[in-house]
Parts: structure tokens; sequence; C-alpha cells
């Protein structure tokens, strides 16, 4: 009786038609038969190419028999839910671990080698039997190595994204200097994203500090373009909102350039040539006194 789970198109053979039950229950009891002595085999081809580093022999032998099993239930149910989902869970313990993609797609490309073999063997006095055989098992094994290497791709993706934050925040650091003065050094190219990352982390330590004055560092930053030239404006003014100043320091001549080419409104912008005169700028305004050493260590007249 046919398996009503299975899906066609899972099971399709490469004419277009769906493999005969009999010949599918033929494969799986084959696959299942067999199980040990083709998963040592895989095991040794993987040690031989050196897909294996950085596991225990524990862990070797627990992986490859999950994934032999989940393969084999790919092929018996015709879906790939099971294989989803071991799929997703390998990835991320991979990454974690550092696997490479060839570790990864290697140990599956491997694993599919062993399955054909194995039915070359099985078959090889039936070339009839044999096509029949294939046509059924390697859009199975095609798929499942999708599978595996889409989770693959999407759990390094999202790795590198979680990465890419983390630098983001690290690479603009709002700093309390004293009571009231805040500097944001920023270093290094500058986008729509990282602007509007970089104003939110502003205006919320301004609110946190409760920040008068703020000193915003451009010396490292080497072009800014009009987007971002606008939303440092919107910054500018966002923070005014919240009852701080900000002045911007270390404008470079191609930035200046551009600023005024692009026609930026600098009439919001409070600027000062380096960071020294931006802090000193910002005491001013603090109402702060600085005293330079020689005045300070002078003796005072009685």
């Amino acid at each position: 009786m046919p398996n009503k789970n299975r899906r066609p198109s899972a099971l399709a053979t490469a004419t277009g038609k769906e493999a005969p039950d009999s010949l599918l229950r033929e494969l799986v009891a084959h696959f299942r038969d067999n199980r040990d002595p083709l998963r040592r085999q895989w095991l040794e081809m993987m040690t031989a190419k050196g897909l294996l580093e950085g596991l225990t022999p524990g862990e070797a032998e627990t992986e490859s028999a999950t994934i032999y099993d989940t393969c084999i239930d790919c092929l018996d149910t015709g879906t790939y839910e099971s294989a989803q989902i071991y799929a997703t869970k390998m990835a991320e313990r991979g990454v974690l671990r550092g696997m490479t993609t060839e570790q990864i797609l290697g140990g599956m490309l491997t694993l599919r080698d062993v399955y054909g073999r194995s039915l070359f063997d099985r078959y090889l006095s039936s070339p009839a039997r044999l096509a029949a055989a294939l046509d059924a098992y390697e859009p199975v094994g095609n798929n499942i190595l999708a599978v595996v290497a889409l989770a693959f791709i999407e759990e390094r993706e999202r790795v590198v994204r979680q990465q890419q934050e983390a630098i983001r925040e690290l690479s603009t650091p709002v700093l309390r200097v004293r009571p009231g003065l805040l500097i944001l050094p920023i270093i290094g190219l500058i986008d729509s994203q990282r602007t509007r990352q970089l104003t939110d982390q502003l205006l919320r330590a301004i609110r946190a500090h409760r920040a008068k004055v703020v000193v915003m560092d451009i010396t490292g930053v080497p072009a800014v373009d009009s987007k971002v030239a606008n939303h440092m404006v919107q910054t500018v003014d966002a923070a005014r909102l919240l009852g701080a100043t900000v002045i911007v320091t270390g404008v470079s001549p191609e930035i200046a350039q551009t600023l005024v080419t692009i026609g930026v409104d600098l009439s919001k912008m409070n600027t000062v040539g380096d960071l020294q005169g931006g802090i000193e700028e910002a005491d001013l305004l603090l109402g702060y006194r600085v005293i330079v050493g020689e005045e300070a260590s002078a003796p005072q007249e009685q």
C-alpha cells in the first residue's frame, strides 16, 4: 500500500517518474542491513581526508550514526523534516566549534559516495536495476546535501551578523571624560546603518550621564557621503533636543570639501580643528577652568 506521507517530488527519479515502493523499500532495507560496515567505511574515508579534525572519537561515532540514520529516514519517508532539524543543529554546533565548510560539506559528499558505491556493488550484475536504484537514491542524496549546505550557510551568516553588530558597538564607544562631558571617537568607514547605531548609542549616553557637551571626533573617518553627512546633522539636532551641545572635531580637508560640495547645513554644526581643541571648547561651555602645569605648581602669594 502506498505511503500517503511520501512526497512524490522528493523521490522522483531522474526521468521524472516516482520510484516504485518496492524498490524504495529494498534500498532502505539494504542501507539499514549494512549500516555498520557502511558507516565504518564512511568514518575511515573521512579520517583519511582529515574531515574529522576537532572531533573526539565519541563525537565522531555519535554524529556519524545520527547523520546516517537521518539520511535513511529521508529515503524511507520521502520528507526532509528530520534532515532539516538535524542540519540546523549540526550547523550551530559546527560553527561554534569552528568546523570548516570543507568538513561539513565534505563529510556529506563522502557519505553520498559511500551510499552510491554500495549500490554499485549490490546491483552490478543488473545494469537496469542499478540505474533504477541510482535514479531513486541520487535526488534524495542531493536534496539532503542542499539542506545541510543551506543550514550551514544560514548559520554562518547569522554568526557574521552578530560579529558585525559587536564590532560596530565596540567601534563607536561613548566615553565619559568628566561630569557633563562625553567624547565619541569614530574610526573607520561609516555608513547609514552605523550612523543610526551611533546616534542611538549617543542619545542613550547623553540621557544616562546627563551630559551637556559631546565632542564627536571624526579624525579616523576617511570619507563621508551625503546620506551620512545629513544623518550627522540630524544627530546634532537630536542631541540638542536632549540639552547637549555637539562639537565636531577632526574634520579632514577631504571631508570638509565634501560637506561644502553636497550642501550640508554647516550652521548647525559646531566644529573645532582637533580633539584637544574640542575638549578645551567643551570645558569653556561647561564653565571649567583649565590650569596648566606651571600655573598649578606655582606658589600662591600670602
